[in-house]
């Protein structure tokens, strides 16, 4: 099979901006001048929002209905044994000009109780930020108490518990299910994830839709699934690049997520991976070459490794995030 290339999905949030699009140009989507984007759905299976092919002769079918054919040969082996039709993973590309909520997601065990489905754990690599750019993580307090957390959410001090992390680009989080969280303005980031679209707003720094209205909060849900000893410290991924090799940057049980800082042509033996690839361009250009075929990646694509490739080869001058299930 040949390397896979799909259409974004533009999701319209009351924090995005216009720099989502600038990172998407080139990629013909159809934009709304009346909406305002926070994030794109890069490769989902998620249903209500698969992504469809656009190259090769797979061109116009969607991700599930490949899987429904290929099979193993596409996803691996195991990951089908494991997920069935479901592709695993939702890649995301974000732009937040104004705040995200500060919000929870829950685990596994709480998800399947409540919601039938998995939870979501995430990892965020920032692309760009500006000066004064903030991510919040966890709690200023690591010994916060759940009633600590409770009384802060009565007297609308929410802000002032949870811990704030400067960043620039190239920064790596990793999210664990129950880490509280927050995005200021003037971020990008990729997020990769559970295929879950699962969140429990905690606090909206108090602001209303155009309007007049408040998104709605889930405090009461979020109270039990949130993990008052996960900080910002733990979730910081630290990594040194080497030119022209795989770095990795985050290893968890739903993902593994690399870093490549490309500057001429490099080998990668995928065999031992026993799962599809993702290829993320977070800067240049890079061409992605296997045995059956090649495409090319520029700044905001991505591309599809199927699982049954082994050697291929990539060419160019780019950074590129690479992501797969081990």
């Amino acid at each position: 099979m040949y390397p896979i290339k799909l259409k974004p999905i533009l999701k319209q949030h009351i924090w995005g901006g216009e720099a989502l699009l600038d990172m998407k140009k080139g990629q013909r989507l159809r934009v709304d001048k009346n909406k305002i984007y926070g994030e794109s759905w890069d490769v989902s299976g998620i249903e209500g929002n698969i992504s469809q092919i656009t190259n090769g002769f797979l061109k116009g079918n969607n991700l599930q209905e490949a899987i429904e054919v290929y099979m193993g040969e596409l996803v691996g082996e195991e990951v089908f044994e494991r997920y069935g039709l479901e592709f695993p993973l939702l890649l995301k590309t974000l732009h937040c000009k104004d705040k995200t909520s500060v919000q929870v997601h829950p685990d596994d065990d709480l998800a399947a109780e409540r919601h039938d489905c998995c939870g979501k754990t995430e990892m965020w690599y920032i692309v760009d930020a500006e000066p004064q750019a903030l991510l919040h993580i966890g709690f200023k307090d690591p010994k916060i108490t759940r009633e600590q957390y409770i009384d802060a959410v009565a007297k609308g001090t929410v802000s002032d518990i949870i811990e704030p992390v400067s960043v620039k680009a190239g920064d790596a989080f990793l999210i664990p299910s129950g880490t509280v969280h927050s995005i200021s303005g003037g971020v990008t980031l990729i997020e990769i994830q559970q295929p879950v679209d699962l969140t429990y707003r905690i606090f909206d720094w108090n602001r209303v839709d155009s309007n007049g209205n408040s998104r709605e909060l889930h405090t009461a849900y979020a109270v039990d699934a949130i993990d008052f000893t996960s900080t910002a410290e733990a979730c910081k991924r630290n990594y040194t690049i080497r030119t022209n090799e795989a770095v990795e940057i985050a290893h968890c049980d739903y993902f593994t997520c690399n870093i490549i800082k490309l500057e001429q042509n490099a080998e990668r033996q995928l065999g031992k991976i026993e799962s599809f690839v993702l290829y993320y361009c977070t800067e240049g250009s890079a061409e992605i070459i296997t045995d059956d075929g090649s495409e090319s990646l520029r700044r905001g694509e991505v591309v599809l490794i199927p699982a049954d490739a082994n050697d291929i080869t990539l060419a160019g001058n780019a950074t590129l995030l690479e992501y797969y299930i081990d």
